[in-house]
């Protein structure tokens, strides 16, 4: 495979996030914490110019590259036209089926590498946490502000909705930061490079997923308020006392914030308020 000439004439887009990195020595970083051998498949979110695509390339992983903006879609598709282990695919992720695009194309798990445009980083992240069943590995980089997020302690301002979440399905390590001067255009805030392992099973017990979700977003819906106050909505308040007592009796005590309970505190809540907000069903 010949590389051919970038594309100088492909104006970075604003509306769709475009900051393309360019340090090759962040980006054989970034390469590097992917299996690339023969028998591995990688996602790549977004690969822009193609900088890491070529290195995802090298050692005869399958690859398959889903980038939204048509013009670069294109431009990597010519590239790569008769290299049998790459695929581009011109779609946008946030709109994509995941499970049809992946399994189709070869069963078992999946590595994701992705530079993700920060004006959707929270959005595909959901997306993963949902889909986590098909990926063994993924590799991001983040906007440090949402990367710190994930990786948070309770009690810290970066403690919340999405620390919460993915602690309770993943294994992550923070693995290195990249600064503003590693993009073209350069971007007003730095990034941080993340590794997510999805668990075999949850780290804690979750009698209902669904209902959990919905107690950890009222819980940090109103930072600044107690549980008293921001788990009004998922109950009825006549019995807020019985509540309070039954929390209280599990050792949470319902005056404290969201921001400062553990996860096994959240799966403990959460079992605690099932039966107060009237079992699934009054939730829909």
């Amino acid at each position: 495979m010949t590389e051919r000439k970038p594309v100088a004439f492909h104006r970075p887009k604003k509306a769709l996030g475009q900051n393309f990195l360019t340090d090759r020595n962040v980006l054989r970083r970034i390469a590097d914490l992917v299996d690339r051998g023969p028998g591995s498949r990688i996602l790549e979110v977004g690969p822009g110019r193609g900088a890491l695509t070529r290195l995802l390339a090298e050692d005869g992983a399958r690859l398959l590259a889903v980038e939204v903006d048509r013009q670069l879609a294109s431009f990597l598709q010519g590239e790569f036209a008769g290299v049998e282990t790459v695929e581009i695919v011109q779609a946008d992720i946030l709109r994509t089926d995941l499970d049809a695009l992946l399994t189709r194309r070869c069963p078992g798990p999946w590595q994701v590498a992705a530079n993700l445009p920060y004006n959707i980083s929270s959005q595909v992240l959901f997306l993963f946490l949902d889909r986590r069943h098909l990926f063994s590995r993924l590799v991001l980089m983040l906007q440090k502000e949402v990367g710190e997020r994930l990786v948070a302690e309770p009690g810290t301002g970066e403690y919340g909705i999405l620390t919460v979440l993915f602690g309770l399905h993943f294994d992550i390590v923070r693995e290195f930061p990249v600064k503003p001067g590693s993009f073209h255009p350069v971007p007003r805030v730095d990034s941080v490079v993340l590794s997510l392992r999805p668990l075999p099973v949850p780290r804690v017990e979750v009698v209902d997923e669904a209902f959990f979700r919905r107690v950890v977003k009222a819980s940090f819906g109103q930072r600044r308020k107690t549980l008293r106050n921001c788990l009004k909505t998922l109950g009825p308040q006549e019995r807020g006392e019985d509540l309070g007592r039954l929390l209280a009796g599990n050792g949470i005590n319902w005056e404290r914030r969201g921001e400062t309970l553990s996860l096994e505190e959240f799966a403990r809540l959460a079992i605690l308020l099932l039966p107060f907000a009237g079992g699934r069903k009054s939730l829909e």
